[in-house]
């Protein structure tokens, strides 16, 4: 977490603090459970950057040479939506693979489809046809990231995932 993150961590704290001092139990709610999901948001986009740089880091140990750059605070749109969080673009020769994910941080944002707490997006370069769009839901009360296949259907997304998106990436 960044200085600006713990700044924010704090003054959350304070707010809630404060609605709990007023008797404003809908405020305390509020920002409690934005709070929690925002933690859950972090994590959950942690989890899979963590997981693609892992594999990254294999493949480079038997000499993939796959070039990284990350960017934090990175905003995209999504379905009319601004989201903000996090990019990791992965580059070997003109191969590119890129991951974004985040969610809306404010009113003038949009709003998040279908009850996600964050989205995320897989781009291969040149090979639109195995791009990926994901949402983060919560299932069994445990957030878990699903491929969304259309409006209705979502497919559970997991390592394995993840491994074919590399056999594109690395051909």
């Amino acid at each position: 977490m960044n200085e600006l993150d713990e700044v924010w961590q704090q003054d959350l704290k304070d707010a809630i603090r404060r609605a709990k001092a007023e008797g404003r139990s809908d405020v305390t709610e509020y920002l409690s459970l934005k709070s929690t999901n925002d933690a859950i948001r972090r994590n959950s986009v942690k989890w899979l950057f963590e997981t693609v740089l892992d594999i990254v880091f294999a493949f480079n140990r038997h000499g993939a040479k796959i070039k990284i750059e990350q960017k934090e605070k990175h905003q995209f749109n999504y379905h009319g939506a601004t989201l903000t969080g996090s990019r990791l673009k992965l580059q070997q020769g003109i191969r590119c693979l890129t991951f974004e994910a985040g969610w809306t941080q404010g009113p003038r944002d949009g709003f998040m489809r279908n009850g996600a707490l964050a989205f995320a997006r897989i781009t291969h370069f040149g090979f639109a046809k195995e791009n990926a769009e994901l949402a983060l839901h919560p299932f069994e009360n445990v957030p878990q990231w699903f491929i969304i296949a259309d409006e209705k259907n979502r497919l559970s997304f997991d390592v394995r995932s993840l491994q074919r998106h590399f056999e594109v990436f690395l051909g």
